[in-house]
């Protein structure tokens, strides 16, 4: 895929699931996570689009503002969102740019179901303070003779541990790293993010919302509310058979 810029519209077509999502912002809390973490981007969240779903994204947030789909409220910590009012939340509401790399390896029903089971067990999981994060990032980085913290304990949890502890369940990364290791900017090309076998993560594509310019993408220098649980609206292999589907639009809309 070319590095130009692609609308909204267009990059939501295109996503898959496991396409990986980063923004970077000019807030003080943006710029503070930037700083801690020698990134330039800030946020990281990750495309979910099975079966006859909408694009949907999974991450972990502070705000709460757009309706978390599998539990059908508004919360803060790990949500799953319509992936296209995610992005123009972040983009309008939270001054963010937004990038797509898109995953070049296939995702089998395997791996589907790899990511709802983590989403069914993390949805929720509160969002920790900005000191925490920053202070996490740092432990994440110094050996530990401690037992390490699994996808199954975490009493809180950010964006790119969300987005790690997904993609190790679905077989992208090997286990044995602790999910504060990852921050936003483990996902961003300029690192060197080892991905499992064959599979690899894109260039960045700048997403062009509507009403906004689009910043320059990164450098690749290496750095120094209608629920899809339990309500039903799941993907058609995971419903009873006499369970009918509802529309795109409708689900869209709700």
């Amino acid at each position: 895929m070319p590095r130009t810029p692609i609308d909204l519209d267009r990059a939501v077509d295109l996503t898959r699931t496991g396409d990986v999502w980063l923004f970077r912002g000019r807030g003080m809390t943006d710029r503070a996570i930037q700083v801690g973490t020698n990134s330039p981007v800030n946020h990281v969240g990750m495309s979910v689009v099975i079966d006859d779903l909408p694009p949907l994204m999974w991450h972990a947030e502070l705000g709460r503002s757009l309706p978390d789909l599998w539990s059908g409220t508004h919360q803060r910590g790990a949500q799953l969102h319509d992936l296209r009012d995610a992005v123009v939340a972040w983009s309008e509401r939270y001054g963010q740019q937004a990038w797509l790399r898109q995953l070049d390896h296939p995702v089998d029903a395997a791996g589907e179901d790899a990511i709802l089971h983590t989403v069914a067990r993390l949805d929720g999981t509160p969002f920790p303070s900005t000191t925490r994060l920053v202070t996490r990032w740092v432990h994440g980085r110094t050996p530990t003779f401690r037992r390490a913290i699994s996808e199954g304990n975490l009493e809180t949890a950010y964006c790119a541990e969300i987005v790690a502890v997904t993609y190790e369940a679905m077989g992208l990364l090997a286990p044995g790293r602790r999910p504060n290791w990852y921050d936003p900017g483990r996902f961003w090309s300029g690192d060197d993010l080892a991905l499992c076998g064959a599979a690899r993560l894109g260039q960045e594509i700048a997403v062009a919302v509507p009403g906004r310019v689009t910043d320059t993408p990164p450098s690749n220098q290496s750095r120094a509310s209608r629920a899809v649980h339990p309500s039903g609206w799941v993907p058609s292999r995971w419903r009873a058979p006499s369970r009918s589907a509802p529309s795109v639009t409708s689900a869209s809309s709700a």
